[in-house]
């Protein structure tokens, strides 16, 4: 059995399952909604050892009451700066998560933007970003700001290349359809573009990416590159003065892009 597995929720919501070298528990990265994990964990002969938010919004977090009703001891981690029920373990920058019953420990990352408390949890190279990041995007700024934004994907882009990304949603082929407009001749994206298109036709998600592949073609982290920063002043029609200014306009781009 693979040490992370993924249960679908939702249209295109991502639940991790995390179980480490377990044979019998695992962790629930933002468990939206309960049912599929109820059903999935007999099957995969899991018992729940604690549940992983990233951050509060309900197709996160809407499943904790439902799985707290059946496993009332269940530990509970998430952002300190944000209101979750059932919350046990608020974390903040820097923290670590120790799973003993999966012999895993997590580095906490605040990486505001999306949220204003939206956290990571980074260890043995992995990364549960939540909707930061995306594989070829990123997560609309609902509460924070693109400076906020920026800053938090640069810091996640400065992890090593290796990094497996664990994001909360397949958004993959669509976020690379506006990549590959903002960059045509990303030679990297369209390679990528056949490989995701192939395994969405398969059923097959097309997570986890690697930060490598996502440095290379995710706008969003490439707001520096002199390529997104033209096609990002041609779309704005203005010179932009810096790589947030570029990264705001991407944003903005994206909002509206279909």
């Amino acid at each position: 059995m693979q040490p992370v597995l993924h249960v679908r929720a939702f249209e295109d919501n991502y639940i991790w399952v995390l179980r480490g070298n377990s044979r019998t528990h695992a962790a629930l990265v933002d468990p939206g909604d309960a049912a599929p994990v109820l059903e999935a964990l007999p099957r995969l002969g899991l018992l729940p050892a604690a549940i992983l938010c990233t951050h509060h919004h309900n197709d996160h977090v809407g499943g904790i009451p439902e799985l707290l009703h059946h496993f009332p001891k269940l530990p509970v981690y998430g952002p300190m700066h944000e209101r979750i029920e059932g919350l046990s373990h608020p974390l903040r920058d820097a923290d670590e998560v120790r799973l003993t019953a999966l012999d895993l420990n997590f580095r906490v990352l605040d990486i505001p933007g999306h949220t204003r408390g939206h956290i990571a949890y980074y260890g043995h190279g992995w990364l549960f970003c939540g909707d930061t990041l995306f594989s070829a995007g990123c997560g609309r700024l609902f509460e924070g700001t693109a400076a906020q934004m920026h800053d938090s994907l640069t810091r996640l882009s400065a992890l090593p290349g290796n990094t497996q990304v664990y994001c909360g949603h397949e958004y993959t082929v669509a976020n690379l359809r506006f990549a590959l407009t903002v960059e045509p001749e990303n030679a990297a994206a369209r390679v990528y573009r056949s490989e995701a298109e192939a395994l969405r036709a398969a059923g097959e998600p097309t997570l986890p990416s690697t930060l490598e592949r996502e440095c290379q073609i995710n706008p969003f982290l490439r707001a520096s590159a002199p390529t997104v920063r033209a096609a990002a002043e041609k779309h704005a029609g203005e010179t932009l003065p810096d790589s947030v200014a570029v990264f705001a306009a991407i944003r903005r781009w994206k909002d509206n892009f279909r």
